[in-house]
């Protein structure tokens, strides 16, 4: 391990990864809120519409919470690299028949295309806790400032990838379906390069329970430990406000600009290169002078007020300029709050903490998806103002984390 790291495997898994979830981020809320390309009814209500995308968004979280702990657990005891092979499999089985799943416009199997790869779909949390494995107190931040620029970099290409791809416009054998294609494609050659390049960081094994109840009992172990209750709730808050913003800007922009896929696809790249800069430049830069809980108490309400500023404009360019804002406090946020939660766990207990954190973001998802479905059938500004208000409320709370 000394002599070969493993970072490169990790930056790369998780770069196919996001492009592969950036991919269908213009494409998902077409599926429900464009009439002309829904795969509803034409005369189904916009309150039908809005419940219906806020489930299908819901879904899959709410399986991850299940999962992910439970993934979590058996890496600590076989291993990150196995584990991390499993959950690519359910990733791309899920992809495959989401794809079939809008060719047939078939709902039910749409809504199970997404509950699968929930459940398996623990590799984010899997690859953090080999980074953890891995990682020192004085590169931690680095790193995971290096895996964010990973994250950024798959929504740079992703969403306009995705937007591209379901244009029949440019190619007539385009569709919606054609970016799952693409996507599953992508998820298998991660597997295969997860076996060729992923090199074991797991020094050793412990035996750890499993059952299906774990996300319960994480989200109890969250606010019964000491050290880790304040950073756990600002990270569900966090996370409960981001979802809100993430999971319907594109309805926001759909239902206030009428804008297409391709045209997300773009502002969602944008989005993606200045995350990229943030977290492989300046978050690194930033960590010599600075420690994470310094950077997280002034980049927090920079978020939150950037969250709320979208909601002003009336012309679309104004978000090409507020979106490099919000993604550069964000990029900064996001590496700092994982980097606060790693350093407070035992080195034979990252899978376990990275599995109670992602339990907090999974919740932090499915409440938002759940939520916004409703709030936008009452206007269509809620969701984003209900996200910058959480993201307020993270930074209250942080602003008692010693």
């Amino acid at each position: 391990m000394k002599q070969r790291t493993p970072l490169g495997a990790i930056f790369l898994t998780v770069f196919l990864d996001m492009l592969g979830v950036g991919i269908i981020i213009p494409v998902l809320p077409a599926l429900f809120m464009s009439p002309e390309t829904s795969l509803l009814p034409p005369d189904t209500p916009h309150f039908d519409r809005s419940v219906l995308y806020g489930y299908l968004m819901a879904i899959y979280p709410a399986f991850q919470f299940f999962g992910a702990p439970i993934l979590g657990a058996l890496s600590d005891r076989y291993g990150r690299k196995p584990l991390l092979q499993f959950s690519l499999l359910g990733t791309l089985l899920g992809y495959l028949l989401f794809g079939w799943a809008i060719l047939l416009k078939n709902l039910p199997l749409l809504f199970f295309s997404r509950a699968l790869p929930g459940f398996t779909g623990g590799n984010i949390s899997i690859v953090m806790s080999a980074l953890s494995d891995i990682a020192t107190p004085e590169n931690r931040p680095k790193y995971f400032g290096l895996i964010g620029m990973a994250f950024g970099l798959g929504f740079i290409l992703g969403p306009a990838i995705g937007g591209i791809l379901a244009d029949s416009t440019l190619l007539p054998w385009f569709s919606h379906a054609t970016p799952f294609w693409f996507t599953a494609i992508l998820t298998l050659l991660n597997i295969l390069l997860v076996q060729r390049n992923f090199m074991e960081t797991l020094p050793g094994s412990r035996e750890s329970k499993l059952n299906l109840g774990a996300g319960f009992q994480n989200l109890r172990k969250a606010f019964e430990s000491v050290n880790l209750r304040q950073i756990f709730v600002v990270s569900l808050l966090l996370s409960l406000g981001f979802s809100f913003y993430t999971q319907f800007y594109s309805v926001f922009l759909i239902q206030k600009f009428g804008i297409k896929e391709r045209e997300i696809g773009l502002i969602f790249g944008w989005i993606g290169i200045w995350l990229a800069f943030t977290q492989g430049f300046t978050t690194r830069r930033l960590a010599k002078v600075a420690t994470p809980l310094q950077v997280l108490r002034w980049s927090i309400p920079f978020v939150a007020l950037t969250v709320a500023l979208t909601l002003l404009p009336d012309h679309l360019w104004w978000m090409y300029l507020i979106n490099p804002v919000m993604a550069t406090f964000q990029g900064l946020t996001a590496p700092n709050l994982t980097t606060v939660v790693s350093t407070h766990a035992a080195p034979e207990e990252q899978g376990e903490i990275m599995g109670i954190n992602q339990s907090m973001v999974s919740v932090g998802q499915i409440i938002p998806a759940l939520a916004a479905g409703y709030l936008n059938t009452i206007n269509g500004s809620f969701p984003i103002l209900a996200g910058s208000l959480l993201l307020f409320a993270g930074w209250l709370v942080l602003l008692r984390v010693r």
